[in-house]
Parts: structure tokens; C-alpha cells; sequence
């Protein structure tokens, strides 16, 4: 990693992305405390999930509010891409943002409500219900990370290539650490349908990412 620190282009309307960020961050901890910080300590306890997570309704206020930041977050890491790929330096403009947001959150949406329908044609809603409940929080988690990681190459260090694609495969690794460890969490239910879940991985978990890898490439 260059320690430099990189010139600040005239990206303040980033800044100002940031600090929308930093501030349902902050609302998010002020009225959900508890729910927040068991959240928070997901790498090292499931007790999100054995306690606060139980409330598994995907409209609560707290669940919409991590939603919008994880989607948020991760759609700045995803703007960077334009500048590690670009071969000149060019200014970021706000509606590259704004049309990944969109894109991403219409992308997670429609996957979510179709698992959804897939289980219930399936009859292994109680098998994928948790399961969804425990990789779209693993996935929150991980977008604040991507948060924080894209606050520095915004603004203090400089990003190469081979640097961002690093990061980017270290988050895919701990994606996939967060599934397997739902479904070991979860084995003795998914056992119960474990032929149709393993259709549901197929074609639900792994067939979109890599068409997506493929319309991206």
C-alpha cells in the first residue's frame, strides 16, 4: 500500500455521501442501542441472532435503516471501480453513485422476494427463513467495512489495482465464511429439506453472482 497521501479531487458531494452515512449510523445507534451493539459484535457472538435477532421482520425500522447504509456503503467501494479501472483520472460524478445505488438495491430486492417465493413453492420456508435472515446481516456487516475501506481511498491513500481487487476477494471470502456458518448454524433444519436447499443454493445463491460477474466483465 502507497502511504502517500493522494491528492482530493472535487469529490465533496462524496463527503457529503459519507456524512448521510455517518449520521443514520448515529440514529441507528441512538434508538436501537442494544439491537446495534449485539450487531456490531457479530464476528465474535451469535447472540444477535439468538436474542434481538429472532425479530426477523425485514420492515423494522432498524432492519430498513441497516439496509439503506449497508446498500449505501457498498455502492461507494463499487464507484471505485471507475477509478482503478480508468485509465485517466477523471471526476467521479454523483449520478454514477445514484444509478449503482439503484441498480444494486433493485439487484438485492428482486433476489430476496424470489427466494422468498422459491422457498414457499418448495415448501422450505422454515429451512431458507433464518438462513436469509442471517446472510442479509452478514451482508450489513460487511458493507460497513467496505464503508470504512472506501473512506480511506476517497480521501488519504492511494488505491492500486491489484490493491482494490484484493480487498474486494477478501470480502467475497468473508461472505463466504458468513454462509457456511449459517448453515452449520442451521444444519439440523436444513437437513429436514436438504435436496431442495441444495437447488436453492444453485440457482438462488451462486447462479446470480456469477451472471453478474459475467455482465460485468
Amino acid at each position: 500500500m502507497e502511504l502517500e497521501l493522494r491528492h482530493i479531487e472535487n469529490d465533496s458531494w462524496i463527503a457529503l455521501v459519507f456524512l448521510g452515512v455517518f449520521i443514520l449510523l448515529t440514529l441507528t445507534k441512538a434508538y436501537f442501542p442494544r439491537r446495534f451493539s449485539e450487531f456490531i459484535q457479530l464476528p465474535v457472538t451469535d447472540k444477535y441472532f439468538s436474542l434481538e435477532g429472532k425479530k426477523r421482520t425485514v420492515n423494522q425500522p432498524f432492519n430498513i435503516l441497516i439496509f439503506i447504509i449497508q446498500t449505501l456503503c457498498i455502492s461507494l467501494f463499487l464507484l471505485l471501480i471507475i477509478k482503478v479501472e480508468s485509465p485517466q483520472k477523471i471526476a467521479l460524478k454523483p449520478v454514477w453513485l445514484l444509478q449503482i445505488w439503484v441498480g444494486f438495491i433493485v439487484f438485492v430486492s428482486f433476489k430476496f422476494y424470489l427466494e422468498k417465493l422459491i422457498a414457499h413453492i418448495l415448501d422450505i420456508e422454515a429451512v431458507v427463513e433464518n438462513y436469509l435472515f442471517e446472510r442479509l446481516s452478514y451482508a450489513s456487516l460487511i458493507g460497513l467495512f467496505l464503508g470504512g475501506i472506501s473512506l480511506l481511498f476517497y480521501f488519504s491513500f492511494s488505491l492500486s489495482k491489484s490493491l482494490f481487487y484484493t480487498i474486494a476477494g477478501i470480502a467475497a471470502l468473508l461472505y463466504l465464511i458468513s454462509l457456511i456458518s449459517s448453515i452449520k448454524r442451521n444444519q439440523q433444519t436444513i437437513f429436514k429439506g436438504f435436496f431442495y436447499f441444495i437447488l436453492y443454493l444453485c440457482a438462488l445463491e451462486i447462479a446470480p453472482y456469477v451472471i453478474l460477474y459475467k455482465v460485468l466483465v
